[in-house]
């Protein structure tokens, strides 16, 4: 018997290579999933925005039980709205929570903090680059992952956005002269275009996914929040 489909719906973008390392990431979770002794597991990848084929579209594709993974860092409009709503005619399809907030995701912050050669005093904030969002589920989403990261770091980590909520990176930055940004993003693309160049001559770390393999991490926490789709798929049969 094959275990359900895992759908990976991210959020899309024209730059090349986010979409090459985002593509990357759901190869990485389609091998980890078809390890020795394992069911095969059918891999598929959605879009909610600018990629193709949308998440609606790529859903009614495909036959059978589903597990749909946002590969989005916080609650808000898209998973709640447009994947929820997309899932909701469908008795055998689950959504589970986005990736964060989760401690390996600020396993993968630290890492690519010490991979920009930033300031390791524990004294000095860091800024914590949040694309920002309208919806009120992705506010406490984005505290938390500035909190688990300072857990991580002994220091002090400052939320701050690039759309949406206060405070901005420019006024972040502002008031905390020299800081660096660690950069809560998935890939490559707009927002880390813009915190580019807002962040101007600090530090900018490298998103979660760089032009590299995708941390371990990253992959362990995208199949984890799959198999807990499995789970809640079994308990409501």
């Amino acid at each position: 018997m094959t275990r359900p489909a895992l759908l990976a719906v991210s959020h899309g973008t024209g730059d090349a290579a986010g979409a090459a390392a985002i593509s990357l990431l759901v190869q990485r979770v389609a091998e980890r999933l078809q390890g020795a002794g394992q069911e095969p597991v059918a891999v598929h990848a959605g879009f909610v925005d600018v990629q193709e084929p949308d998440a609606p579209s790529a859903l009614a594709a495909i036959a059978g039980p589903v597990v749909v993974v946002p590969l989005l860092l916080s609650q808000g409009f898209h998973v709640r709205v447009d994947l929820g709503r997309a899932a909701a005619a469908r008795p055998d399809a689950v959504v589970t929570d986005p990736l964060g907030p989760d401690p390996r995701l600020a396993e993968v912050l630290a890492q690519r903090l010490t991979e920009s050669g930033a300031d390791p005093d524990p004294s000095t904030p860091l800024v914590l680059a949040v694309a920002g969002s309208r919806d009120p589920l992705s506010l406490p989403d984005a505290e938390a992952a500035a909190t688990l990261l300072g857990e991580r770091l002994g220091r002090v980590v400052v939320p701050a956005y690039l759309a949406a909520r206060e405070p901005s990176l420019a006024a972040a930055l502002q008031s905390h002269p020299g800081a660096a940004v660690a950069t809560y993003l998935l890939a490559h693309g707009y927002f880390f275009d813009v915190a580019g160049r807002i962040a101007g001559s600090s530090v900018l770390t490298e998103p979660l996914l760089d032009d590299g393999e995708p941390p371990a991490p990253l992959v362990d926490l995208v199949v984890a929040r799959y198999l807990e789709g499995v789970e809640a798929l079994t308990a409501r049969a």
